[in-house]
């Protein structure tokens, strides 16, 4: 197990200190040779969902601030191993031809970066992946399953936590709890099926049972309107009445129709939890601990906003990218890559561990937090929940189950 890391790439910033102290007391030096320039290609979409509640809607630099800040992070360390970043971003229209899309792609490998960050959906992620030839993709965005099992690349590495991960995080921390029956309300769309479905899993490996299930079906029509409170308030309990005992309402509606209404309009006082409620989340603006607070801070007085889980996984890639550049002294794609895949990489990223890539499926381990609007309840992996190598290899989908094995079995 790693020790907590509560300052980003500690030795590398103790480093540069003492490197700063000494040639401030040094006479005037010879002039410094021309730094080594490190692109890193940044495709991110120009248009988001918005969201059931207006806190949450998305700003317009919604991740893009993330890895803005990463870069400044890596110029800091850059200076003294004469390594100057830079981040090209492409915006992508969400309904925009895959064509265009590894257009975008290619363009930004002919431009010779060292990797490039994809805040995409999944069949557009693939698309830049087989693309990009031997080009490190980092996905920040995309949640799927699926790319860490069958539709699993070489060249691609999941920095976003998966389905699996996040419905593990709370299983295990719903069954430390002792809230182990469940009452699963599921969206209509898609999405919302597939977290129904990792939340599944996750009770079956964690010994929960869920007792029943229900499906809130979207019709259609606005989100919000001048009786919208009223309405929720009349017809959320009575949808919720008459279920099978249960101590934990699940919920998963990632399409963003329901979910956020249902903490205080169950029919029965029980605890939301899922999509809603207490979440499992790779950030939150209200986490503080292992140095995290001087992170938000410093994202704060930059952005003039709260730090999102989409910036943090933003600059968790960036960072991942300046990792291995300042390691290696290196700034070809071909050794970032290898570098990031190699059982050297780690990242201090303010989580407690450091975060390391599965050399099965290319997934970083990570804790998961454990939050509501405004404070974080736990971190998983909860104690008790044991794994023979790593212990966050408890959340996700391990080597044996997953069906992908990129590196022969490593």
């Amino acid at each position: 197990m790693h020790g907590n890391l509560s300052v980003m790439g500690g030795t590398t910033i103790r480093a540069a200190a003492m490197a700063a102290a000494v040639l401030g007391a040094c006479p005037a030096a010879a002039p410094a040779a021309e730094a080594d320039r490190i692109s890193i290609g940044y495709l991110h979409p120009t248009d988001r969902t918005l969201t059931l509640s207006l806190v949450e809607r998305p700003p317009a630099d919604l991740g893009r601030a993330g890895a803005e800040l990463a870069v400044e992070d890596n110029d800091t360390t850059g200076r003294f191993t004469g390594q100057d970043f830079e981040l090209v971003p492409i915006g992508i229209d969400p309904a925009a031809d895959p064509e265009a899309v590894v257009a975008a792609a290619e363009d930004l490998v002919s431009r010779d970066v060292a990797a490039i960050v994809a805040d995409l959906p999944a069949d557009m992620l693939v698309a830049v992946s087989d693309a990009s030839g031997d080009t490190l993709v980092l996905n920040v965005g995309a949640s799927d399953d699926g790319l860490r099992l069958a539709d699993c690349r070489a060249n691609l590495v999941h920095v976003a936590p998966s389905r699996a991960m996040a419905a593990d995080a709370l299983g295990q921390f719903l069954v430390w709890k002792r809230w182990t029956r469940w009452l699963l309300v599921v969206g209509s769309h898609d999405a919302d099926g597939a977290f129904a479905d990792a939340l599944r899993r996750a009770a079956g490996r964690f010994g929960a049972e869920i007792v029943e299930e229900r499906v809130f079906a979207d019709t259609g029509g606005a989100r919000t309107t001048d009786s919208g409170h009223v309405q929720v308030q009349k017809q959320l309990p009575v949808f919720m009445q008459g279920a099978t005992d249960h101590d934990v309402v699940v919920v998963a509606d990632e399409s963003e129709v329901f979910g956020t209404y249902l903490p205080y309009h169950t029919w029965d006082p029980r605890p939301v939890a899922g999509t809603a409620g207490l979440r499992p989340a790779a950030w939150s603006p209200s986490h503080e601990q292992w140095g995290a607070i001087q992170l938000q801070n410093r994202f704060r007085d930059g952005a003039g906003r709260a730090m999102r889980a989409e910036d943090i996984l933003a600059w968790m890639a960036v960072r991942a990218v300046g990792e291995a550049a300042t390691r290696t002294g290196a700034a070809e794609a071909g050794a970032i890559r290898d570098y990031v895949l190699s059982d050297a990489f780690e990242l201090a990223a303010f989580k407690g561990e450091a975060l390391t890539v599965r050399p099965w499926n290319n997934q970083m381990r990570q804790p998961i937090l454990l939050a509501t609007d405004t404070s974080v309840v736990s971190v998983s992996p909860q104690e008790g929940f044991l794994h023979p190598a790593s212990f966050l290899d408890t959340l996700g989908y391990d080597q044996a189950e997953s069906g992908c094995d990129l590196r022969g079995g490593e």
